[in-house]
């Protein structure tokens, strides 16, 4: 069977309805996944265990019981004769292996012939990268091949564990959400802080973009001058902002040889929820010296977003057409093109082209 199907062509909804499939979603930092731990979670309005077994094997299945829907997620891990684990229901005791197959079904009698290997549930890829946890989604729930691309792997993962985790939620699509968090014209009205920015301090600004991986970047730069958090890291800093579908959003600074990694992942529950997640990694000697005002700060900043972003509800519920501007609102226009374009390239069986070109945009913040 294909790996998508026409059902990936919700994509190609209008802008704030549906989601890509066929692609990885992050969902997890793999140090909150135990070995013997089971989690719920809720990945495109769908109900999704994420597990680790006893020895270490991470997987992740539809969490609904074929039986009598009772969430797996609630049940525990089982033995098998034959060594293999398998997660058992905790209303009957139904138990599933990490491919989805039902290996035993406890309520049968010996003389009760029942081919329980036909029973399945959905099994979703899974990938532990750098520390981080992805699910496949795709676009056919019936699918049960391979994942035609690795999971995603980010410059810049330096020192180990995380220096700062944060999470969040955005009452938005995450259509809403990218471009909110990509939108480089709304600083110096949701993001006042001092040290963030001078007070009403506004300049106009000229970055280079090239196209990247499933996406594009404002290639490497000095900071504007205007922008003081950069100031804690000393020396001369150089960033370089890169942003992929369906939603990773990254900052890799460089100071010398020191190097900060800021991960923004956005994960759709639902049509009206995302999740966010800031993971930072560093081995800058700031983030253990000033390490509880960098994580103030940084809440603080991703908080403003998400209270912009749910304020923002207020006039989306009526369905109001949106008006796009050059040169501010050119990323959110790349991201439309480039969800059509991997939607269009699922739908024809055809390899992605990415639509975006160099170029050099030009706004005021």
């Amino acid at each position: 069977m294909a790996e998508g199907d026409s059902k990936s062509t919700r994509a190609a909804a209008k802008f704030g309805q549906g989601f890509l499939t066929d692609t990885w979603y992050f969902v997890a930092l793999a140090a909150d996944l135990k070995p013997g731990k089971l989690a719920r979670h809720e990945l495109l309005g769908e109900p999704v265990l994420l597990g680790r077994s006893p020895a270490g094997q991470v997987f992740a299945l539809r969490d609904i019981c074929p039986h009598r829907a009772a969430p797996l997620s609630a049940g525990r891990f089982h033995k098998e004769a034959s060594g293999a684990e398998s997660v058992a229901c905790p209303y009957h005791g139904w138990r599933f292996g990490a491919d989805g197959g039902c290996m035993a079904i406890p309520s049968l009698v010996d003389d009760q012939a029942m081919d329980v290997s036909r029973i399945r549930v959905r099994r979703y890829p899974v990938a532990e990268s750098q520390g981080l946890v992805f699910v496949w989604a795709a676009g056919d729930p019936r699918w049960a091949g391979e994942p035609s691309e690795p999971a995603p792997v980010f410059e810049g993962v330096v020192g180990g564990r995380p220096k700062l985790v944060d999470r969040m939620t955005f009452d938005a699509h995450i259509d809403h959400a990218v471009v909110g968090l990509m939108d480089p014209a709304h600083g110096p009205y949701v993001h006042q802080q001092w040290w963030w920015r001078s007070a009403g301090s506004q300049h106009e600004k000229a970055k280079r973009f090239e196209p990247r991986e499933l996406g594009f970047a404002m290639v490497r730069h000095q900071p504007s001058k205007n922008s003081r958090a950069y100031a804690i890291l000393g020396g001369e800093p150089l960033t370089e902002i890169t942003f992929r579908i369906p939603g990773l959003r990254w900052e890799h600074v460089t100071v010398g040889k020191r190097q900060v990694l800021s991960l923004t992942c956005l994960t759709p529950v639902n049509d009206a929820t995302t999740r966010i997640t800031q993971i930072v990694w560093s081995d800058h000697p700031a983030f253990v010296l000033l390490r509880p005002a960098i994580a103030a700060g940084a809440r603080t900043f991703l908080r403003q977003d998400g209270d912009m972003v749910n304020l923002q509800k207020q006039g989306l519920k009526y369905d109001p057409a949106l008006l796009w501007v050059d040169d501010a609102d050119r990323q959110a226009k790349w991201y439309q093109q480039l969800k059509r374009e991997w939607a269009a390239s699922r739908r024809d069986k055809r390899a992605f082209v990415n639509p975006v070109e160099p170029t050099t945009l030009r706004w005021r913040s």
